[in-house]
C-alpha cells in the first residue's frame, strides 16, 4: 500500500485521493464537502503521519454513473435522481459490490431499478458492454477517457451518494525539507488538471495508446 511505503520512508510522495485517505486510511465518516474533507486530512496525516497533503491537482476521480447517450436523452435531466424512472441492467468493476462508497451507498440514496444482479467484469470492459447492449448503466469512473465520446453519458450525482475523490500530492515532511523547491514545483498544478482535462489525457493513453510519459511531458508544456 502506497501510503506504508510512504510512512515507511520507501518513497517521499504519490498522488492520493481525498476519499480514500479517509476511509481507507483514517477509517472515518467522509463528508460531502470537498473543502471540509481536505482540511481534516491535512490536519490528520501532518499530526499522525508528519506527511504533508498539497492543494488539489484540480480533478475529481469519483464513481461515475455512465450510460448510453441515446438513453440519457429520455430523461428531462441528465441526474441519477432523473434515472430512477426506468430499470437498468448494472455493470460493474468488481470492488464496486463491496465498497462501502460503492453499490450499498448508491442504493441506500437513489431509488433505481436494477435488472437482476450487477454484471461484474474488469473495468476496461464496460463501455464496450454499453456499447453491446449487454449493460445499460456502468459504474464506472468520472475521469475515463472514454467518457469524452458521446455516445456515453455520465449521469450526475445530484444527491450526492458518492464522497469526493480529489486528487493531491501526499509528500513526507523531511522530503520538503531535503529538497529545496519541491512544494513549490508541486503546487504550481494547483487546480490546473480539471475533469475534463484529465478525461483527455486518459484518452490519449486509452483510446490513441501514447505513452504515459509522452503525454504527462506534452501537457506539461502547455502550463507553462
Amino acid at each position: 500500500m502506497a501510503h506504508e511505503a510512504l510512512v515507511a520512508g520507501q518513497i517521499d510522495l504519490y498522488p492520493e485521493y481525498t476519499g480514500t485517505a479517509a476511509m481507507t486510511v483514517l477509517k472515518q465518516q467522509i463528508t460531502t464537502d470537498p473543502v471540509a474533507l481536505y482540511m481534516q486530512l491535512k490536519d490528520a496525516y501532518r499530526e499522525r503521519f508528519h506527511l504533508i497533503w498539497l492543494p488539489p491537482l484540480g480533478f475529481n476521480d469519483t464513481f461515475a454513473m455512465v450510460v448510453r447517450s441515446a438513453d440519457a436523452r429520455q430523461f428531462p435531466a441528465h441526474t441519477l435522481t432523473a434515472a430512477q424512472t426506468r430499470t437498468w441492467q448494472l455493470g460493474v468493476g468488481y470492488e464496486f459490490l463491496t465498497r462501502p462508497d460503492g453499490l450499498g451507498r448508491l442504493d441506500q440514496v437513489y431509488r433505481l431499478r436494477w435488472k437482476g444482479s450487477a454484471k461484474t467484469m474488469d473495468l476496461g470492459l464496460l463501455y464496450q458492454a454499453l456499447a453491446n447492449g449487454q449493460i445499460d448503466m456502468a459504474a464506472a469512473n468520472s475521469t475515463d477517457g472514454l467518457l469524452s465520446n458521446p455516445k456515453y453519458t455520465m449521469l450526475d450525482d445530484d444527491q450526492h451518494a458518492f464522497p469526493p475523490y480529489n486528487a493531491c500530492f501526499v509528500v513526507r515532511e523531511s522530503a520538503l525539507r531535503d529538497h529545496a523547491g519541491l512544494d513549490q514545483a508541486l503546487t504550481l498544478l494547483q487546480g490546473r488538471i480539471s475533469d475534463t482535462t484529465m478525461r483527455e489525457l486518459n484518452r490519449q493513453v486509452d483510446v490513441q495508446h501514447r505513452s504515459l510519459a509522452a503525454v504527462a511531458r506534452d501537457f506539461l508544456k502547455t502550463q507553462w
